[in-house]
């Protein structure tokens, strides 16, 4: 992880700025504040929430109360701050001054994460790009990591001299080039979603906002070993497996990044091209974590997500991608609780209740999701010459072909008739024969 060894110790501070209006209540950001240093193996020394009413420019917070969070550390033998909220360069300078200690902000802490975690090429070069944007405000350590091919990208390391003007420089060059090997990627990732397009086979994607339990679904259906701790952001890369469903033959199961509230900017735009894979779905399992009192506000961020994808519209009113939403971690549920979400689900289609981690509901959920992929599926009957081999093989490999029947003679060929079902994708795959 960059420059840090695992272990250090932190005070997590959530400001609780007045007049901004957040998803997620005070006590719920800090705990995905705590989430988020813990997924890279920081020891949270202390954790709290810091109401700010006016914003200070060169510190952020008024002079109290950085002097309030200077003892803090003292007291709990902290050695790094990680402040949960943006930081300009300047008040990160100044506060690392003032608290002589090493000041991480939430962007800084997240691209740290993705920097250790990114996994594929894809992966590493976002990473990259998008650390290189943050960066390049804040020439004030050493880039000698900029050469590195994975591991965190040294934030939380000391500092460092700094040649600017040639550090901007090697900035403005490498990102030139990340962004020509990125779009290089890009055009790969459209030549494969093209092949799966014309592949039989349907795409189910996992999405979710992270640590839901999507990985761990994922690995319980598919035996695949994808990462899938405990931890924010435990994966960054999809990964894809083929599946097989009641009533489907096969069908190709997609792990995707977790969503987050308040991703910094640099990464919707760096991980854009990762998401790109949810709108190639033919269904999207909206995996939620029941349990978490944060559930409903962590849906209202997935769904504008989704919506900043152009996969629905609005609220979800109108998805132009089919969505059946996934209530995990039911086995962490109390039995009140739990009698009264069964309700809910029970009279909602779109919502099936399950446990990834103990398997309870995951044949219900199998069952709905192919009911999903086969209910627009039609009856259609199709005149072929006997001769047409092709086609024929391909009904009968790709269609549920109901009925085969002699047609006569047509110019002196004997035809046949067949009665099938298929789904608007295999039509269209069939027609293009």
């Amino acid at each position: 992880m960059g420059e840090v060894s695992r272990g250090a110790r932190a005070l997590v501070v959530c400001p609780d700025i007045r007049g901004i209006r957040y998803d997620l209540d005070a006590d719920s950001r800090l705990q995905e504040a705590e989430g988020l240093a813990l997924a890279i193996g920081i020891v949270i020394a202390d954790s709290f929430v810091l109401p700010v009413r006016d914003v200070k420019p060169n510190l952020l917070f008024g002079a109290g109360q950085v002097e309030n969070i200077r003892i803090a550390c003292e007291q709990n033998d902290a050695e790094l701050v990680v402040v949960d909220g943006s930081l300009s360069p300047i008040q990160q300078r100044n506060l690392e001054d003032k608290l002589a200690r090493k000041v991480i902000d939430r962007t800084g802490l997240i691209l740290e994460i993705f920097g250790e975690r990114a996994a594929t090429a894809e992966g590493r070069l976002q990473v990259e790009l998008a650390h290189l944007d943050y960066q390049q405000s804040r020439l004030v350590r050493s880039w000698t990591h900029l050469e590195r091919q994975r591991g965190g990208f040294g934030f939380l390391g000391g500092p460092g001299e700094t040649q600017i003007e040639a550090d901007r420089r090697m900035i403005r060059q490498r990102m030139a080039r990340l962004r020509k090997e990125l779009e290089q990627v890009r055009k790969t990732r459209g030549l494969h979603r093209e092949r799966r397009e014309r592949a039989p086979w349907p795409v189910v994607a996992l999405v979710g906002y992270t640590n839901a339990g999507k990985s761990t679904l994922f690995n319980r259906l598919t035996g695949a070993d994808v990462m899938a701790e405990d931890l924010l952001f435990a994966t960054l890369d999809p990964t894809m497996r083929a599946i097989s469903l009641p009533g489907v033959e096969k069908a190709i199961l997609s792990d995707t990044v977790g969503f987050i509230s308040d991703l910094p900017t640099q990464l919707v735009a760096a991980f854009r091209a990762t998401l790109e894979e949810v709108t190639a779905a033919d269904l999207i399992c909206h995996v939620r974590d029941i349990s978490n009192p944060s559930s409903e506000a962590q849906k209202l961020q997935v769904l504008e997500v989704l919506g900043e994808l152009g996969v629905i519209d609005g609220e979800g009113e109108d998805p132009k991608v089919p969505i059946l939403e996934v209530w995990n971690k039911w086995d962490l549920l109390d039995a009140v609780q739990a009698e009264e979400l069964a309700k809910v689900a029970e009279d909602d289609e779109g919502i099936i209740a399950l446990s990834a981690l103990t398997g309870a509901g995951v044949d219900g959920f199998l069952d709905r999701v192919g009911q999903m992929l086969t209910s627009r599926a039609t009856v259609r009957e199709f005149v072929l010459p006997s001769s047409d081999g092709k086609r024929i093989a391909w009904l009968h490999a790709h269609g549920d072909v109901l009925e085969e029947a002699d047609a006569g003679e047509s110019d002196g060929q004997s035809l046949r008739r067949f009665t099938v079902t298929l789904n608007p994708k295999e039509l269209g795959q069939f027609q293009s024969l």
